[in-house]
């Protein structure tokens, strides 16, 4: 998952063993040492070699682990490991952890050679002109539209109302889908941006009967059964589920922008605030990105589990560095939260949109109000220690 491919997506064959829209620039990024050299997400086993040659390979995944990659937890790091030693898929291993985001791995051993540049937050990045704040904000407008303008007019997108999904949403003529129980915030806030965007939205309501057939689906393609990871992928998932009903076989999806922009009040409010270590918004806003490598598998699998393939065209390389460069004072101003990314918004949506806040997926949905409420009702009361967790795992194991 990166951003938007130029060619319609097809279902990769069983043999594949790299994971890319370019081959070429993953082996120019990986040569080079570039994070951001226009491969985008990637994962695999990439040929080192000269053209004709069996070359050197290596087991490689992208910085910001756009692409899942799976490896056996004993696995030698002092090698490539053996062809059923790794996989895109964890439920192909036995006991699978996730590759390191940015790490290349061949007969030498494993190396962390992919880093991304980090912000010093003081606004000067550099020395480059992306320290005067009009000219930032020209960059990253430049950016997201070449991400969005790779879109085919007919992609779907995952909506929530928001100013990223509507942002996305301004790339393709396709429907919007957002999830939720009937009386959500997701469903309204939606509702309420595609009018003032005069866009069709399809709505994916909730009820418990889908929530816990979601539970096995979810848990199953990501090997994940904790609530929180359960929670946010089961929208994901029944909204892919319907997009792939409606003939689609890609989705559009806003992910990374609150981890790239500064969406998080944790991060306007460091270095007081002691969920990060950081002691600058700027900081912060870098220590966030290092959660994406572990988040992005959820997403992306709860997805492919339903049969489409996401898309994120505000994780493009371009984008991503364009967002880096930005002075703190374009990602968190006063009370305003995601400042270049509303001004870059404002060109493209209502008012009401680009401005709008959001709750986080899982919230917004209510999906992990009522996950709650189902593990209640079969017994899992408040008092038992992750009552929602056995119950998901109660759930998963019948």
């Amino acid at each position: 998952m990166g951003g938007a491919p130029d060619d319609e997506y097809s279902k990769p064959p069983a043999e594949e063993t790299l994971r890319a829209d370019d081959p070429a620039a993953v082996e120019l990024a990986v040569r080079q040492g570039d994070p951001l050299s226009g491969a985008n997400g990637f994962a695999g086993l990439v040929d080192l070699g000269s053209p004709g040659s069996d070359g050197d390979r290596a087991l490689v995944r992208d910085v910001l682990g756009r692409e899942p990659l799976y490896i056996e937890a004993d696995a030698p790091t002092d090698g490539i490991p053996a062809d059923d030693a790794w996989a895109f898929d964890p439920t192909a291993l036995d006991d699978p952890v996730l590759f390191p985001a940015g790490a290349i791995q061949d007969e030498a051993g494993r190396r962390d050679r992919l880093r991304l540049p980090t912000n010093s937050g003081v606004g000067d990045v550099g020395g480059s002109a992306a320290a005067v704040p009009g000219s930032a904000v020209d960059e990253l407008r430049d950016a997201i539209d070449a991400a969005l303008g790779a879109l085919d007019d007919a992609t779907p997108v995952a909506f929530s109302g928001g100013v990223d999904s509507g942002l996305v949403a301004t790339g393709t003529d396709g429907p919007l889908f957002v999830a939720g129980f009937p009386e959500s915030h997701d469903l309204e806030a939606a509702r309420d941006a595609a009018a003032a965007m005069d866009r069709e939205l399809r709505e994916v309501r909730l009820t418990h009967d889908a929530i816990e057939r979601a539970v096995h689906a979810v848990a199953e393609a990501t090997g994940r059964t904790n609530p929180m990871d359960v929670s946010i992928a089961i929208p994901l998932y029944l909204v892919a589920e319907r997009v792939a009903a409606d003939g689609h076989e890609t989705l559009a999806v806003g992910q990374g922008a609150d981890e790239l922009f500064g969406g998080y009040a944790k991060v306007a409010k460091a270095p007081e605030d002691d969920r990060v270590e950081a002691d600058s918004v700027a900081g912060a806003r870098d220590e966030l990105l290092g959660t994406l490598p572990e988040q992005l598998p959820r997403d992306v699998l709860a997805i492919r589990a339903a049969g489409v393939e996401p898309i994120a065209p505000l994780l493009d390389d371009r984008v991503v560095r364009a967002a880096l460069a930005l002075p703190e004072a374009l990602l968190v101003r006063d009370e305003e939260r995601k400042v270049a990314l509303r001004r870059v918004a404002t060109d493209r949506l209502p008012e009401s949109v680009a401005i709008r806040d959001k709750k986080a997926l899982q919230y917004g949905s209510l999906v992990s109000r009522e996950l709650d409420r189902l593990a209640r009702q079969h017994g899992f009361k408040r008092r038992m220690d992750d009552h929602v967790g056995q119950y998901v795992r109660d759930l998963v194991e019948e």
